[in-house]
């Protein structure tokens, strides 16, 4: 159940490493970086909703292919986030701070916390931003409040980011809210405090990954801490054409697959069910391995053949020695199935686990995900989603359609484990949901798409900074 690893000695297998680190970085990378991208139409518009504070960003194609952020050339953009890792949200930002470099745009990305010690996964992230020419910058000093004065457009990432302002900019601060764009995934309620969010009201915008997010931010906001939402703009996500190539060519995911589960030892024959995610309480691995437990008593008390199952943790990390990972770990132990649960360490490469699963569980406990890529990532490899009924998932996966949701919390345990056994008992069902879930992918989250509506809400923000675009709740 340790970290599995495979060995690279033979042609073949130096072979996969080369197709594996061509194709790895597909799996964090929402754009390819290249000159042109995405279609744009002059005439972008705004779907508006029920509640005129949400704003769902949609744009028509254009016939001709170009990119839709040309306008951001030589702009001078400040990334402001609360930290520097392999989770959604620093990714995120670096894939935006990609693809406005790719532009011409100047960018400085300032990390707000990091660690007392040298951190190698860090310095990595940071060797790649510079290499990509985005400048980095201490999150304090002179020259942040300086670039922060200039800049055309200020970018917070993630809710938590709010507490640079005023430890760094002090009396500068009313001078560069007029031009922040805020750019919030969280949805945990620890979030929801004054120290982060006190300017939320004054910035230009708010842009925020699904509409469920965005409502429970305008509620919470008003009713706990008292304060209006900004302007808001609802961005769903969209996936790369990198990561459509490999999961489009056919033999691309079959090397991928055998080599995969070969690493695992898995047989081609056997069905694997996955979360990926980074492991956490939150993300509900605990839960879904008494679930797939429960299924597999289910699938013994009612004498069902189907093939050897298998519950594939990626997200794992060892080297952490979390108290949550040790308590996985001991039920997998406690309940005897070590031979059936495989536990991987958390990495970026996140394509070849796609090609090898037959189905993704997202179990995201709580108020869910805020939107959850690996989902539409999942559903470009043609896989069926188990997925919480909660949060962004919700916007995604379409209930009996592209997979089955479940609710949070031990009452989704018996749910999940019915669902995994009716999969895994109807290979037809899955065969049926996946095509349905790619074409899903196909029609609403392409990296077009995102990259159309981001480019909409830059736009906007640009002409309106200082502006006060506040609307009424």
């Amino acid at each position: 159940m340790g970290k599995h690893s495979v060995g690279l000695n033979s042609p073949k297998k130096r072979y996969l490493l080369i197709f594996l680190l061509i194709f790895s970085i597909s799996s964090i990378m929402v754009f390819i970086i290249r000159p042109s991208i995405g279609f744009c139409d002059p005439h972008d518009h705004y779907s508006i909703s029920n509640d005129s504070s949400q704003i769902q960003v949609n744009t028509r194609n254009a016939d001709v292919e170009r990119n839709p952020l040309d306008f951001m050339k030589s702009k001078l953009v400040l990334m402001v986030s609360h930290e520097l890792s392999l989770s959604g949200g620093p990714l995120l930002l670096m894939e935006l701070a990609f693809l406005l470099t790719s532009v011409g745009a100047k960018v400085v990305w300032i990390t707000n916390q990091k660690p007392t010690v040298e951190d190698a996964q860090m310095h990595s992230l940071e060797r790649k931003m510079l290499g990509r020419e985005v400048q980095v910058l201490p999150a304090k000093g002179q020259e942040a409040v300086d670039t922060a004065l200039k800049a055309d457009l200020v970018v917070l990432n993630t809710a938590v980011a709010g507490k640079w302002l005023d430890a760094v900019l002090k009396n500068d601060v009313s001078r560069v809210l007029p031009k922040i764009l805020w750019w919030i995934h969280e949805m945990r309620g620890h979030y929801f405090s004054v120290d982060y969010v006190k300017h939320l009201p004054f910035v230009a915008g708010a842009m925020i990954d699904s509409h469920t997010t965005a409502e429970y931010w305008k509620n919470r906001t008003r009713e706990r801490l008292g304060i209006k939402m900004p302007r808001t703009y609802v961005v769903h996500l969209g996936n790369s054409k990198e990561l459509m190539e490999v999961a489009e060519d056919s033999v691309a995911r079959r090397v991928l697959r055998e080599h995969i589960r070969e690493s695992l030892g898995v047989r081609s024959e056997d069905l694997l069910f996955a979360v990926i995610n980074s492991v956490s309480r939150g993300k509900g691995q605990d839960l879904f391995l008494r679930a797939f437990h429960e299924s597999l008593q289910i699938i013994q008390d009612q004498k069902l053949q189907v093939p050897v199952m298998h519950a594939v943790i990626v997200g794992s990390d060892m080297s952490a020695q979390t108290k949550f990972e040790m308590e996985l770990r001991k039920f997998v132990r406690d309940k005897g199935i070590q031979d059936y649960v495989h536990f991987v360490n958390k990495t970026l490469a996140v394509a070849p686990y796609l090609a090898a699963l037959d189905v993704l569980v997202q179990n995201s406990q709580a108020r869910g995900e805020c939107f959850g890529r690996i989902t539409i990532e999942a559903m470009a490899f043609q896989l069926p989603v188990l997925g919480t009924a909660a949060g962004g998932t919700t916007e995604i996966v379409v209930d009996g359609s592209t997979g089955w949701l479940h609710p949070v919390g031990k009452e989704g345990i018996l749910p999940l484990a019915k669902n995994i056994v009716k999969l895994a008992t109807n290979p037809e069902t899955r065969f049926i949901m996946g095509k349905k879930g790619y074409g899903r992918v196909k029609e609403t989250f392409m990296e077009r798409d995102m990259a159309n509506r981001i480019a909409s809400v830059l736009k906007e923000v640009l002409q309106n900074k200082g502006k006060s675009n506040r609307l009424r709740f």
